[in-house]
């Protein structure tokens, strides 16, 4: 399967699934888009030979409108939100259904929506006195952290003296689970039953 992964930082969760065992012959990274020019991601994606694009107007970038017909010329089956902070456009959805998912560093639908990204969403874990947190995969939709929810996976947090401590762990929880979601879309495990989206084996 072809995936082309959308970033904004710096690319640890990028990291994570080209250098996960169990993906090594289910998939190949074509893509690498970001938000900004000089995404430190681009670095990882260079050192894997992997074709980088920046979204938006102006030189060295693609257009908004160019990045669907770019994704279909390169047969790319699955989109992968790793860390992208910008919406996704109407057209990209409705042409990639259900074929667009991201990780999200809490449990969703608790502590999700617009503004609610990297540091952002610990610090208001952290405030809430939540003892767990984790991380999300999710289906991506027209608005932030609504899609379905394919998979989670928890981490206690009840002894932690920061945000940057919950950051830190969720962030080993993201590494672990978004490949593994990768894994299963390639193997055409994740399926549509009774209007929830589930993994099966």
């Amino acid at each position: 399967m072809k995936i082309a992964v959308f970033v904004s930082g710096r690319g640890s969760n990028l990291k994570a699934i080209l250098n996960y065992p169990d993906l090594k012959n289910l998939i190949e990274v074509v893509a690498v888009l970001s938000d900004k020019l000089d995404c430190k991601a681009f670095e990882i994606a260079k050192e894997f030979g992997i074709k980088s694009f920046s979204v938006g107007d102006g030189a060295e970038k693609i257009k908004q409108i160019e990045i669907t017909p770019l994704l279909k010329k390169l047969n790319v089956g699955l989109v992968v939100l790793a860390g992208y902070l910008k919406l996704i456009p109407l057209d990209l959805i409705e042409n990639f259904e259900n074929r667009i998912i991201n990780i999200h560093p809490a449990l969703l639908p608790s502590f999700g929506g617009k503004g609610m990204y990297g540091i952002h969403v610990h610090k208001a874990v952290f405030d809430s006195s939540a003892k767990v947190s984790g991380a999300t995969v999710h289906i991506v939709d027209k608005t932030y952290d609504t899609g379905k929810i394919i998979a989670q996976k928890c981490v206690d947090i009840s002894d932690v003296k920061s945000p940057e401590e919950i950051a830190e762990r969720v962030l080993g929880i993201e590494h672990q689970l978004l490949p593994e979601v990768v894994r299963a879309f390639a193997k055409d495990k994740v399926k549509f039953e009774f209007n929830r989206v589930v993994i099966i084996n």
